[in-house]
């Protein structure tokens, strides 16, 4: 399992993913879901991953070394994309891609084929963009009005950012509203988990500002978790209590 979220505001684009792998209670490992392409400048583009790790990693390997087009036989990379849109079409076509050559295996196999993908960034003076592309290569746009997706166990962590994120949300407040709602998966649900990777864009730079990895123990995540169980429990006593028992006693 796995909890990847993007948030796209005003002011740029935070991407934040756990990096826990679970195969079964005794096979939990630790890779990286988060990965960057980058050009200082010119482009920068974030991918966070869910489901299966070996197609996962297929489809981003596939990326880096290039997708073959059909109709040309050349191979494209996100590097060479024009924009964020034709990026997000590129990626569609390396997870079909392999889909048809793992078909076979998967099917004998009986496993299902699940992958999805988040996806943000902006590429020269064109428009950032946040995308979430599902299995079928398919794919939808963050707006304004919902300026947050969410991959992988998004249930637990996003009443947080319904209530608390909007598009002109600060890009730093989204930044922690984001790792709260990673807290709040992570008390969850177990198969959520330490080190957590981050991304800050800021709009019209075309560059990270942000590259992070949140490990054990790191004393401001510890502080946030505090503070938000502390802030929570403040709200529960601060709310009156239902007005449904029983009438008093004259």
């Amino acid at each position: 399992m796995t909890y990847c979220v993007g948030i796209l505001v005003e002011d740029g684009l935070v991407m934040i993913a756990d990096t826990r792998t679970n195969a079964g209670l005794d096979d939990i490992s630790t890779f990286r879901k988060l990965h960057l392409f980058e050009v200082p400048g010119e482009r920068v583009m974030a991918l966070a991953s869910a489901g299966n790790l070996s197609v996962t990693q297929s489809v981003v390997t596939m990326l880096a070394e290039g997708v073959e087009d059909p109709e040309t036989g050349t191979r494209e990379t996100l590097y060479e994309a024009p924009t964020m849109f034709r990026a997000a079409q590129l990626i569609g076509r390396a997870i079909r891609r392999v889909r048809a050559i793992e078909r076979e295996g998967f099917e004998a196999a009986q496993l299902r084929f699940e992958v999805s993908f988040l996806f943000g960034g902006q590429i020269g003076d064109g428009p950032m963009r946040l995308y979430m592309i599902y299995s079928a290569g398919n794919f939808i746009a963050c707006t304004q009005d919902a300026p947050f997706l969410q991959i992988g166990e998004h249930k637990y962590g996003k009443p947080i950012l319904d209530r608390a994120v909007t598009f002109r949300t600060e890009i730093y407040d989204a930044l922690k509203v984001g790792l709260i709602s990673i807290d709040s998966t992570m008390r969850s649900n177990l198969g959520v988990g330490l080190p957590v990777d981050l991304v800050v864009v800021r709009r019209g730079t075309a560059r990270t500002e942000v590259v992070h990895r949140i490990e054990a123990g790191e004393p401001y995540f510890h502080d946030l978790r505090e503070r938000w169980s502390a802030a929570l429990r403040a709200a529960h006593r601060a709310i009156p209590r239902p007005p449904y028992g029983p009438p008093s006693s004259s």
